[in-house]
C-alpha cells in the first residue's frame, strides 16, 4: 500500500524513518514529539522532506531525487485533525459538501446519504459548529473526510481533545468506516487502546525513528472490544 523513506531536519529533531505500510489498516503509535504528525503531515504533502520518497499504490507522491513532488489536493487524501477545523459560519450540511466537492455528482447523494447514515448524524444537519458537542464535531469532520472520495485516510490523534466518555462514543464509528468502506487507514495516537482496536499494524516511534512494528489480528481486536 505505502513505501516511504523520510529525512527531514528541523532545528532540534529529525525525522529519518523507513518503512512499508501493506495492511489496510495502521497505526503510528509513540510519546507527544516523536514525530509521529510530522510523518503523518509528509505523508499527505503538508510538509515536503529534505530528502525521501513516498510510494502509494504504486504512484509516486515523492521523490527528491527525481524532483517529484504531488502537491496534497492532487494525492486524494482524507485528514482528520485533532481539532475538528469545521467552518464556523456553515451548517453542518454545507461542512460536509464542502469536503464533496471532488466527488462524482452522480455519486454525491447516495454517498452523502450513506455518511451521514454511518455516523448518525442525520440529525444534526442545520447546526452550526457551536451548537455542536466535540463529539458531535468530530464526527462531522469524520465526515467531511469521507465525502472527499479519498483513497487514503489520516487520523491525526481525532480523540485526544475529548473525554474518556466521548472517546468511547466514537471509537465504534471508527471502526465501522474502517470495516464499510474498506478505505485504507493510518491512525496516529499515543492512546495504545484506541489503536489496538483500529489497527492491524502497529508502528512505534521515538525521537522522529521507528523503534518497533507489530501485527495484530483484526478478528481478535474486534473480539476485545466492548
Amino acid at each position: 500500500m505505502l513505501e516511504a523513506a523520510i529525512h527531514h531536519a528541523y532545528r532540534a529533531f529529525t525525522l529519518d524513518v523507513s518503512f512499508e505500510l501493506k495492511e489496510p489498516s495502521s497505526a503510528l503509535f509513540g510519546p507527544s514529539g516523536s514525530g509521529k504528525t510530522s510523518l503523518l503531515h509528509a505523508i499527505a504533502g503538508l510538509l515536503r522532506p529534505d530528502r525521501g520518497r513516498i510510494v502509494f499504490n504504486g504512484e509516486v507522491w515523492c521523490d527528491t531525487a527525481q524532483k517529484i513532488f504531488i502537491p496534497a489536493h492532487k494525492r486524494r487524501i482524507g485528514y482528520v485533525f485533532q481539532e475538528s477545523r469545521l467552518f464556523p459560519h456553515m451548517n453542518v450540511r454545507r461542512n460536509l459538501l464542502y469536503g464533496a466537492q471532488s466527488a462524482q455528482a452522480k455519486d454525491l447523494a447516495a454517498h452523502f446519504d450513506h455518511v451521514i447514515s454511518l455516523l448518525g448524524i442525520d440529525h444534526l444537519l442545520e447546526r452550526k459548529p457551536g451548537n455542536l458537542s466535540g463529539g458531535e464535531a468530530q464526527r462531522i469532520a469524520i465526515g467531511r473526510a469521507l465525502l472527499c472520495n479519498p483513497q487514503l485516510l489520516l487520523m491525526d490523534e481525532p480523540l485526544a481533545s475529548l473525554d474518556m466518555q466521548r472517546r468511547e462514543e466514537i471509537l465504534p464509528y471508527i471502526e465501522k468506516l474502517v470495516d464499510e468502506f474498506h478505505l485504507p487507514l493510518i491512525y496516529v495516537s499515543h492512546a495504545i487502546h484506541e489503536i489496538e482496536r483500529l489497527a492491524q499494524d502497529i508502528v512505534s516511534m521515538e525521537n522522529g525513528r521507528i523503534v518497533a512494528r507489530r501485527a495484530l489480528q483484526k478478528e481478535s481486536v474486534r473480539a476485545s472490544a466492548p
